[in-house]
């Protein structure tokens, strides 16, 4: 019975509308796209992750939840205090280390990690693809999330020239309204998630 409550809690995703939010700050990523980009994270409790550009903690709270240990890089102190205060909101604080600072540099400074998850790289994805790959134990997995498709190019170029082969989905979502005559669908802005594993 104990395995099936903890089964379902690991599936179980944090609505959208639970989450705090911060008009500056992109996020948090919708629940559809973060409950993809778990699935294709093959996370376990036995799993470091390291999520670059974790903007309002929309993926780290979903990762708090299901790894042993979580380390979310940002640049914008403020990005992190809403990361924080989801956190504390969801009693997920614990297992989660808050850094933040230049993507690249940090990622030398932690320790082996098993899943690289990028969603935002203020323009230095390659070399965060790089460097992050470095600590990246045999089979960890890369994420990279985008709505630029400038983005999802340069990942898949840079997977490709480390000797990658990147595993591409390109994700539309559209979202019911219902109205007086009927359930008006309203789409969401398109997500490419683009996945590796380091063979």
């Amino acid at each position: 019975m104990m395995d099936m409550i903890k089964a379902k809690l690991m599936m179980d995703m944090i609505k959208d509308n639970d989450f705090i939010k911060d008009p500056n700050i992109p996020g948090p990523t919708k629940e559809e796209i973060r409950c993809l980009v778990i699935c294709k994270s093959q996370v376990t409790r036995k799993d470091t992750v390291v999520e670059v550009g974790c903007g309002t903690g929309g993926l780290t709270t979903e990762f708090a939840k299901r790894a042993r240990e979580v380390y979310a890089i940002d640049k914008n102190q403020q990005a992190l205090k809403i990361t924080r205060k989801n956190l504390e909101k969801q009693g997920l604080l614990d297992n989660v280390r808050l850094i933040e600072g230049n993507a690249p540099q940090i990622l030398g400074e932690i320790p082996e990690y098993d899943i690289l998850m990028i969603g935002g790289s203020s323009g230095e994805l390659p070399a965060i693809i790089r460097e992050g790959s470095k600590k990246l134990k045999e089979n960890g997995r890369i994420i990279v999330t985008s709505i630029l498709l400038e983005t999802r190019a340069e990942a898949v170029s840079t997977m490709k020239q480390m000797g990658l082969s990147p595993d591409v989905v390109d994700v539309s979502i559209s979202k019911g309204r219902i109205m007086e005559r009927g359930t008006m669908m309203t789409a969401l802005n398109p997500v490419a998630i683009i996945s590796v594993q380091k063979k």
